[in-house]
């Protein structure tokens, strides 16, 4: 997506983000550790970790203030590289 057709944002704002991955004993630890590079002053009580009813899959929702869209779209560039990481919402 160019910059022109990028939604028009005003920075800070509070950003939600959702990682989805298989799940494992570390998958929350390898996400934050992530996350927290980009993000150092993230609020543990901005983290909700949820297992999917099978038990599969587990999703991490964050919320952050992003200071900037570079600092949004390094993270998520960052957390797509990785093949544990499934989906980014």
């Amino acid at each position: 997506m160019d910059e022109q057709s990028q939604p028009q944002l005003e920075f800070p704002l509070l950003f939600p983000l959702r990682i989805i991955g298989e799940e494992a004993e570390d998958f929350e630890e390898f996400v934050l550790e992530i996350v927290r590079r980009h993000v150092p002053d993230l609020l543990s009580e901005n983290v909700v970790s949820r297992l999917s009813r099978e038990q599969r899959y587990r999703s991490i929702s964050v919320e952050f203030i992003a200071q900037n869209r570079a600092q949004v779209d390094n993270l998520c560039q960052e957390l797509s590289q990785h093949k544990r990481i499934k989906m980014l919402l």
